[in-house]
């Protein structure tokens, strides 16, 4: 038995996981044991690793996770980026609520990036969530607005990107990072744009500190597959619902169109913004209709 510190796992690939511990990384393999228990270590996870002579590693306990995601698998998310474009993909509504709930369910900060900020006024998508408590940063590579703003929102904290293609990811890394854009502009060249090659989950240190987790693949269409919020806790995962959710006037209030419901009465007061409201409705619909085995 080597010596054994503690570390994080940074990348994972064909069976190696590399650890970052005490400013080095090693290379380690998984014991056995985590097989037979069902557990497969996953990027973000902090773990302990034992040390052989020749400076190669073996992961002896995986530590206990704050949350996780089954693909891309990734554990221990401080915050989730969602971006949406003012135009040029129009932005979701939906899509970006699903994924904001999602972070809110899961207790990783949400922030909303807004993107093209130059190419279409956001004013009219800022005003969706200035009432819902989530952080939102109206962002353009061409005048450099909100880029500062997203550097400090990123320092110190462990951050995966998601948002719809052509929403402008890329190039909000870019601004944020040079080295990573290159380190992904580089292995995406090698392998070829369009083909499905299974790439892993890369953790990519920020110059202020913190991580970046460079998650191909982390689409929203995964996430719906992969991720599914319970129906009782889907309204807390609207945080500006939270205050009425409990001045209904029928403990069973689904928050749909029932009479008395305190929630309607603050989309009516403007309180809640009603597309906000629209998708919940969506949400809880789509949950509700899923059949039993679909859960499993």
């Amino acid at each position: 038995m080597g010596n054994r510190m503690t570390g994080m796992i940074i990348k994972g690939i064909g069976g190696f996981y590399y650890v970052e511990a005490a400013d080095a990384v090693y290379e380690c393999k998984a014991r056995g044991v985590f097989r037979k228990r069902g557990m497969s270590p996953c990027v973000g996870d902090q773990v302990e690793i034992s040390l052989s002579g020749d400076g190669t590693g073996a992961i002896e306990e995986i530590k206990p996770r704050k949350n996780q995601f089954v693909r891309p698998p990734v554990a221990n998310l401080d915050q989730l980026v969602i971006v949406a474009s003012t135009c040029e993909p129009s932005p979701n509504p939906l899509v970006i609520d699903k994924m904001l709930a999602l972070a809110v369910d899961k207790q990783i900060h949400p922030l909303l990036v807004i993107s093209k900020a130059d190419l279409r006024d956001s004013g009219e998508l800022v005003s969706i969530y200035e009432k819902s408590g989530i952080d939102t940063i109206v962002f353009s590579t061409k005048t450099g607005e909100g880029i500062e703003d997203i550097r400090s929102a990123l320092a110190g904290k462990m951050s995966a990107f998601t948002g719809n293609s052509g929403v402008g990811k890329s190039s909000l890394l870019n601004c944020i990072a040079p080295h990573f854009q290159l380190a992904t502009g580089q292995i995406s060249q090698k392998l070829g744009r369009g083909r499905h090659t299974t790439r892993q989950v890369e953790l990519f240190a920020l110059p202020e500190g913190g991580y970046v987790a460079d998650t191909p693949g982390f689409s929203t269409v995964d996430i719906e597959r992969y991720e599914q919020i319970e129906k009782e806790s889907l309204p807390y995962a609207f945080p500006e619902f939270i205050p009425f959710l409990h001045h209904c006037q029928f403990t069973s209030c689904a928050h749909i169109c029932e009479k008395g419901c305190a929630v309607l009465a603050a989309v009516e007061r403007g309180d809640i913004h009603p597309s906000r409201h629209n998708s919940y409705v969506a949400m809880y619909q789509e949950i509700k209709d899923r059949k039993e085995w679909e859960k499993k």
